[in-house]
């Protein structure tokens, strides 16, 4: 088993730890590395128990739950059994990390140990780490460690810029000792009565640059329990209740009084049951969403109007659904606004009496959107809590992912989308900045917190290289519209939806080139629609293209977007003739697009045009993101649809980026013919659109299987071999072990097989 394999992670917003079977932080770079992370920073690279100076044995792995807990042992031969056992028990707050140690004697006598717990503070760079192994000068920077009577404290200063971790214990160590590495090793000499147990607790706290100090994340008040007689400086701790501060809804703050947990957390739940008119009834939960919003109760696909022309009865349908759901109570939470999750409670009045598996692959995929929230701002100052891309690489706020989540889970979790939408109004640009790609109108395409970027060392502290996040953004909001009836939303961005659609005729290039063009940035990313990689786009042969990029998906994309700002125009703004002038733009897209990318020997749009206007000939998923847009007529979308089935395209485990037999093919390449789920999920919801409602199901039934290999989580991405030659998916180097996109797919595949 690989140390990737191994590695659990926890997650809570904009913290983040990964941790070995042990429960220990290793650091390393280059693979996914081990650590605290929170903004960007590794808070932690290393935290590493020993005991009576051995490392001690896994009796029992570390679990992915909440929290985390494993079973160690003192190392030993099979003639002596363990004279004690270690209970670790470990948990993320906002901006911080806690653990319980829960020793328990085994045997009759009383017994004395040493527990040592070696800490350390890098605050590398999540640039630094990866991969590439790239290098980065860090002029005048300063690392500190300071002991404590309840533990230490690590320091980093550079300029400007300053953080720090502070790690402090119940009991208290009776050392603190100097490694000659930089760490500090925090030591326990522990008495245990015969069959007694003592505990330890210990609280890391993160101090990022530019991060508010969470409320309760400083100096650790859990107490210790001691059982029977525990040894020295335990056996006078006393069980206390923890008094703390929890701010559900980025407004409100409650106090919670709690018995001291790992998570310091108590629990609420509350549903409401609403009646639903149609044809189907369903028991739905509705109240506060991830983000403080109102979530509403799940609505059948059959009961919506979905016909363009009638915009008006859509959204009084669903203003009316709306605020049925605003009078909901509450939503079911934990005492820290995380939202907890149940099959059952998900699960309930969705028609899925048949497909149980793709109702599990929904509930893990909440629960995963659910720790994958970070805060944002919107365009008033208002905190947010938006979908982050992934862990470990991406846990930021990136504008194409995000929108990208949104609209998967919009008829389920609509609050996602009220919240992504003002977050980037709000980081919208203003101004041209050419290291950023920036130009007035366009939607951000990744917002970072870390060293390198708050010192220009890498351009993506507020990174606008992504041709395809400005008609998302659009294809969003009137897509929340038409499915909410908020029209207030609407109305608020209508500055920020047509300075969108002001880049998108001028600096994007539909006006003076007739498509969305973007060019390769030096500094940044080569490719800026969503295959990204270097050589992601491509002819068959593997040629790139130089020059301006006409990619096909941002064209489906920038078509769908035209079209449905134009109904926003029409029927919350009030301005015919800018809903006029937007429709016409989009059918010369159509008619552009079908005469100079479809390829008639293939039967197959090209992948991309390069400056010259020549067509990319590589046959490439990208075609189905063409069908979820409706950019292409009837008749060629239902030759793309099927061509998408055929065993070149589909491995078995979903629909390839590149289709096997063309030289540009590799398996294991990021988008060069590997399966994304969310690739997928858009392919799937195309197919439905276009009637196509086998292979729909198709696509949904590889991805769903595929989640059933792992607890019906589906990955970031997949290998691309055949389904034959493996029995389960081959899982890509160098991927995000949970991402957004593909938690909320299988959302996508449940509208797509008709569930709303």
């Amino acid at each position: 088993m690989s140390r990737a394999e191994r590695q659990q992670l926890l997650v809570r917003g904009e913290t983040y730890a990964a941790l070995d079977e042990s429960g220990d932080m290793g650091g390393g770079h280059g693979g996914p590395p081990e650590g605290l992370f929170v903004r960007d920073a590794r808070h932690l690279s290393r935290w590493q128990l020993t005991l009576d100076g051995a490392v001690p044995e896994v009796l029992s792995p570390l679990d992915g739950e909440r929290p985390a807990r494993c079973v160690l042992v003192p190392r030993g031969g099979r003639q002596e059994p363990p004279a004690h056992t270690l209970f670790r028990e470990q948990a993320l707050v906002e901006g911080g990390f806690t653990e319980i140690l829960r020793l328990l004697s085994n045997r009759p006598v009383p017994q004395r140990l040493r527990l040592e717990l070696t800490a350390d503070a890098d605050f590398s760079d999540q640039f630094e780490l990866r991969a590439d192994l790239r290098t980065y000068a860090k002029p005048g920077a300063v690392r500190s460690r300071e002991a404590r009577p309840d533990g230490v404290r690590f320091g980093y200063r550079r300029g400007d810029w300053e953080s720090a971790t502070e790690v402090s214990a119940t009991p208290a160590p009776d050392a603190v000792i100097h490694t000659g590495t930089g760490a500090r090793r925090l030591v326990w000499s522990l008495a245990l009565e015969p069959h007694a147990e003592c505990e330890l607790r210990l609280r890391v706290t993160a101090l990022p640059h530019g991060g508010a100090r969470v409320p309760g994340s400083g100096t650790a008040e859990e107490p210790v329990r001691a059982t029977a007689a525990a040894g020295a400086g335990v056996e006078e701790a006393v069980r206390r209740t923890a008094r703390f501060e929890v701010e559900f809804d980025g407004s409100a703050r409650q106090t919670v009084t709690a018995e001291a947990g790992v998570d310091g957390s108590t629990r609420q739940t509350v549903t409401a049951e609403a009646g639903v008119d149609g044809p189907l009834r369903q028991t739905a939960t509705a109240g506060t969403e991830f983000d403080g919003s109102v979530r509403q109760a799940v609505r059948p696909k059959a009961e919506r109007q979905a016909a363009e022309d009638q915009p008006a009865s859509v959204q009084a349908e669903f203003a009316g659904a709306a605020h049925h759901a605003a009078s909901a109570q509450a939503e079911f939470t934990d005492g820290d606004g995380q939202t907890d999750i149940t099959e059952a409670e998900f699960a309930a009045g969705l028609p899925l009496p048949d497909w149980p598996q793709l109702a599990a692959a929904c509930t893990r995929g909440l629960a995963d959107l659910a720790s994958l929230q970070v805060p944002a701002e919107g365009p008033d100052g208002e905190a947010l809590r938006v979908p982050a891309a992934g862990v470990p690489w991406f846990l930021a706020l990136l504008g194409r992912d995000a929108l990208l989540t949104s609209l998967f889970a919009l008829p389920y979790r609509p609050g996602l989308a009220a919240a992504t939408l003002p977050a980037l109004a709000a980081v919208q640009a203003t101004a041209d900045r050419g290291g950023a790609v920036a130009q007035p109108g366009k939607i951000v395409h990744e917002v970072r917190h870390g060293e390198l970027a708050h010192f220009g060392q890498v351009p993506y502290g507020r990174y606008y290289g992504s041709v395809d996040a400005t008609p998302l953004f659009l294809v969003l909001l009137g897509a929340y519209t038409e499915q909410t009836g908020d029209l207030a939303l609407a109305r608020r961005l209508e500055p920020h939806a047509r300075a969108a659609l002001t880049w998108m005729l001028d600096h994007g290039g539909l006006t003076s080139r007739g498509y969305l063009v973007y060019r390769a940035d030096e500094g940044g990313l080569a490719n800026q629609n969503w295959k990204d990689s270097p050589g992601a786009i491509c002819s068959a042969d593997g040629e790139r293209p130089s020059g301006p990029v006409t990619a096909a998906a941002a064209q489906g994309y920038a078509y769908d977007a035209l079209r449905r700002t134009a109904r926003l125009a029409r029927t919350v703004w009030a301005d015919e003739p800018y809903a006029a002038q937007l429709t016409r733009a989009a059918a010369d897209l159509r008619d552009r697009f079908q005469r100079d990318f479809w390829m008639e020997r293939s039967g197959f749009p090209a992948l991309a045009l390069d400056g010259e206007g020549r067509q990319y000939d590589a046959l490439a998923s990208d075609a189905g993101h063409l069908l979820w847009s409706g950019l292409l007529d009837k008749e060629y979308g239902e030759t793309v649809g099927r061509r998408l089935l055929a065993e070149d395209f589909f491995s078995g485990w979903g629909v390839r980026t590149l289709a096997a037999g063309q030289r540009a093919y590799h398996p294991l390449s990021r988008h060069r013919g590997s399966v994304w789920p969310h690739d997928n999920a858009l392919i799937a919801l195309g197919l439905a659109r276009y009637g196509l409602h086998d292979e729909a199901r198709t696509v949904a039934t590889a991805l769903v299987e595929a989640a059933a290999t792992d607890g019906f989580r589906l990955p970031a991405v997949l290998a691309g071999y055949p389904r034959g030659s493996h029995p389960a998916p081959v899982p890509c180097p160098h991927a995000c072990l949970r991402e957004s996109r593909s938690a909320a797919a299988p959302l996508a595949l449940l509208t797509a097989i008709g569930g709303a």
